[in-house]
């Protein structure tokens, strides 16, 4: 997995660097790939989009103001003063013309109505979870496992956090022994590379067709 990170984070295209060839060539047409990041409120999704896409990510942060006071929990993320309010937007190439589309969810309930919208054509989902609230991630399980679409859970660590093995997240969770469970963070590059490779790979063995 380490070697197959590192080729990828070497091909990434930087600043100096050559387009892709599907970027140039008009008569090909990338094989474009949706993925979902999921979670509850304030658990990285947002960081993790933005730490992982090759261009510069599209954000929809709101301010959050006294009026969320009563529905927003800011307990174990007293620094947060924005929130995303309909989806984030990212974009990284795995391949020569295998293009990987990241669309974060909003995490509070009163956006889950647009769930669907972002659901829809994605191969797969990252849930992302802090063992500080996991029950903040239930509704994006019972959301996934309803609509059968492939999914992995990935712990997002926080700073001054305890540390749990995946097998006690995955107890938990009560997550099916088929689903990976991978710990993360979603600061780092080669972390968020690695769980969407993750994904990948699994939502390649669900539906292999």
């Amino acid at each position: 997995m380490d070697s197959a990170v590192s080729e990828l984070v070497a091909g990434l295209p930087g600043e100096d660097e050559q387009l892709q060839a599907w970027q140039t060539d008009r008569t090909r047409a990338p094989i474009a790939t949706k993925i979902v990041v999921a979670g509850g409120f304030g658990v990285g999704k947002t960081t993790l989009v933005t730490a992982v896409s090759e261009i510069q990510p599209l954000q929809t942060e709101a301010l959050m103001t006294r009026a969320s006071e009563d529905t927003d929990d800011l307990t174990a993320t007293p620094d947060k003063t924005t929130t995303t309010v309909a989806m984030d937007f990212g974009r990284i190439t795995l391949d020569d013309d295998l293009v990987l589309y990241l669309f974060g969810t909003p995490g509070q309930q009163r956006f889950w109505f647009m769930w669907d919208d972002l659901v829809r054509g994605a191969i797969g989902a990252v849930v992302l979870a802090d063992t500080r609230r996991l029950s903040d991630c239930f509704p994006a399980l019972d959301y996934f496992e309803s609509c059968g679409l492939p999914y992995v859970v990935a712990v997002n660590h926080f700073d001054g956090s305890e540390e749990f093995a995946p097998d006690d997240v995955r107890e938990a969770l009560t997550v099916p022994p088929h689903v990976p469970v991978l710990v993360m963070d979603a600061r780092r590059r080669i972390s968020a590379i690695e769980t969407l490779l993750a994904l990948v790979g699994h939502a390649l063995d669900a539906t292999p067709e």
